[in-house]
């Protein structure tokens, strides 16, 4: 049976012996309560607004709150451990005769620790009977409940603590009060720094952040290297005391994020696991069995080794595609920000792409199914928010968000790039990417809601180019993103070798967090950095001036709480100039018998490249089309292994601003 709640107003007369007593067991409840909600409520009719609560889906309580001011609403029920659902059902909305009856929820407080509704995490979902449990119309929490719904908390508490700086980093930053991020924006040259020991704190030279070591792969008996796996993965632990690490033999390491200890070799978990932390628990992860064969997803505690089938997409796949044989997100994606809601692509034993699939972790629910008719999409991942699976591919579909049930869709880029899926100042979903075939590079951000797509830097400066890579699980500091740069070419510019803090807005603010010293030397030597969900730690990869494709190890970077913020004010650097885009004009073609040419005619100076296959980028090529007045006319002749009509392409790169223009050249 539910209960009902102790609480509410008092009254202007004066009490008597039987208001006393009321008021003493009134308090005495109040103090054994284990959860308190403080609402208040518009009235219509002279009803109320009647509140359920529920915890982890069951009905615990209920009470009709009367309150027009706010008041503490408290109940004694069964035991609430940390990270478990609690939600404040709202049940009886009602507009009619110019009153509106609404409930407002200031905040839950569960065995003491309090809990806003306007907390990073809380969320509203819209809806009468069970579809105030659906996730479907999701909203991020507010005080404000004016429909039927459920305002849904995590409860506090428990082992997960607020992210805290390691010791060492805490007597780096209380010696240095003054701190602040630098945000200049100048061709730096990154100081001299030997590899320093495993575990110490020290200044970074440039821009005087904490720095440490975080693993010696040689000296912790870790094979070949020691690195954090990727930047769309995060590798801290809910309260940012453990992280993981990778190693060539594809065991997945646990280590003491203060300390850097190497805490042990993680059972279970073999090469492309995909391990995703729990959001509240700091023990718990979740990983798949590798490359997803088996289509399950499980449970691991890192504490104490024990693990368990999460869910079992298995029989349910397979009646959908008989073929079915693995379910993952390519190694790139990630659940939602809470942790309940998945996008997998689903494959056959022949690594043939069959579909792509939404999981409810909370309701072990397949959400919504889409075919890829045999098209392999390069990853796929879901929102943080839940609300979007964001397919990723260089097909002539590109990159796409869709809704959870796929009726719904938006293309965000025309095809796939390094990227992450990161929450904006608003809360909103937002992509954010490079776009290499736009006239500077632009690296940019496409709301996911609105469809909007805003500039924020240049990737091409000056005649040159750079690789790089996002990291947008700083979810709990929502606006912003990490960028780490490498691999550049065309001479270096002062965003190059760098991780950065981006701001997510138009005209953003960076913030120079470090030089990653990286001599660019193949995949396992690129930076990869993720940042934590609070943006207090960023963990990247280094071989440290070396050169070594292997010989790898990953750095931390802390900066105090508070150290990153936005003064409102655009950046210091402004949006360039409109310049005029690149064009390509197909000129004369000839195609006899094994033989063909054709000429190109470019609208500014350009060098172009030919290909045999769409969706290339310039660099990606290496067959030169000859150039003649001042790189304003190509041409090309070829060699076929077929007499039949074909088509051909080139990809032409603008010599000042680096863009680049494919084009398609039909050979009859």
């Amino acid at each position: 049976m539910a209960l009902a709640a102790c609480g509410g107003g008092g009254s202007d007369t004066a009490s008597t012996a039987a208001d006393m007593r009321a008021a003493s067991s009134a308090q005495a409840q109040a103090e054994a309560a284990n959860l308190v909600v403080r609402a208040r409520a518009s009235l219509l009719a002279n009803v109320g607004a009647l509140m359920q609560l529920r915890v982890n889906g069951v009905a615990v309580a209920d009470t009709e709150v009367r309150e027009t001011t706010y008041q503490n609403y408290s109940f004694s029920v069964p035991a609430i451990g940390s990270g478990d659902k609690v939600d404040v059902v709202f049940t009886n909305d009602l507009n009619a005769n110019g009153q509106d009856r609404n409930l407002y929820v200031e905040s839950i407080t569960v065995n003491g620790t309090t809990v806003a509704a306007t907390a990073e995490g809380v969320t509203l979902d819209r809806g009468i009977g069970d579809k105030a449990f659906d996730g479907l119309d999701v909203i991020p929490g507010q005080r404000s409940v004016l429909w039927n719904g459920a305002l849904r908390f995590a409860a506090p508490g428990g082992s997960a603590v607020a992210s805290a700086l390691s010791p060492g980093c805490k007597a780096f930053y209380d010696a240095r009060p003054a701190f602040a991020l630098s945000t200049t924006r100048t061709l730096d040259t990154a100081a001299a720094l030997a590899n320093p020991a495993k575990g110490t704190a020290l200044a970074e030279p440039n821009y005087q952040t904490c720095l440490t070591r975080a693993t010696n792969h040689t000296a912790d008996g870790v094979s070949t290297f020691a690195r954090n796996d990727y930047s769309r993965r995060q590798p801290f632990n809910a309260d940012s005391t453990r992280h993981l690490v990778y190693a060539l033999d594809g065991h997945w390491h646990l280590y003491d994020a203060h300390t850097h200890a190497r805490l042990k070799v993680l059972p279970f978990l073999a090469a492309d696991a995909e391990p995703q932390w729990h959001a509240t628990n700091p023990d718990l992860l979740y990983y798949l069995p590798t490359n997803g064969v088996g289509m399950q997803i499980h449970e691991l505690n890192t504490a104490t080794g024990t693990t368990r089938v999460l869910g079992d997409l298995a029989a349910r796949l397979k009646a959908r595609w008989p073929g079915a044989n693995a379910a993952w997100t390519r190694s790139e994606g990630s659940p939602s920000k809470d942790g309940r809601y998945w996008c997998l692509m689903v494959e056959d034993a022949a690594w043939n792409s069959l579909g792509v699939v939404t999981w409810d972790r909370d309701t072990n629910t397949i959400l919504g199914t889409k075919n890829t008719n045999g098209v392999r999409p390069d990853h796929v991942s879901m929102s943080p928010s839940g609300n979007y699976c964001v397919v990723s591919g260089d097909d002539a579909s590109g990159t796409v968000a869709y809704s959870r049930d796929f009726s719904q869709s938006k293309k965000l880029l025309h095809k796939s790039e390094h990227s992450d899926l990161a929450i904006d100042a608003n809360g909103d979903d937002v992509y954010v990417s490079v776009d290499y075939q736009a006239n500077v590079g632009d690296i940019f951000m496409v709301n996911l809601r609105t469809g909007v797509r805003t500039f924020l830097l240049p990737s091409y400066l000056n005649g040159s180019a750079t690789a790089l890579h996002l990291s947008g699980k700083a979810f709990s500091k929502p606006g912003w993103v990490l960028l780490s740069t490498y691999g550049e070419y065309g001479g270096r510019q002062w965003f190059h070798r760098k991780l950065m803090a981006l701001e997510l807005k138009d005209n953003p603010q960076v913030h120079n967090l470090a030089f990653t010293r990286v001599v660019s030397n193949g995949y396992w030597s690129e930076p990869h950095a993720a940042v934590n969900r609070d943006f207090t730690k960023v963990l990247f990869n280094s071989n440290w001036g070396t050169g070594s494709a292997t010989d790898v190890d990953a750095y931390m970077v802390q900066i105090p709480v508070g150290a990153l913020k936005s003064t409102g004010l655009p950046g210091t650097g402004t949006p360039p100039a409109t310049q005029t885009p690149l064009a390509v004009t197909v000129g004369t073609v000839t195609h006899a018998g094994y033989n063909a040419s054709y000429v190109l005619a470019t609208n500014q100076a350009a060098a172009c490249r030919a290909s045999w296959t769409t969706g290339n980028s310039y660099g990606a090529l290496y067959d030169d089309i000859a150039a003649t007045a001042n790189g304003l006319s190509h041409s090309k002749s070829l060699s076929l292994g077929t007499t039949a009509a074909q088509t051909v392409y080139a990809v032409c790169k603008a010599t000042a601003s680096g863009a680049e223009k494919e084009v398609a050249i039909v050979l009859p």
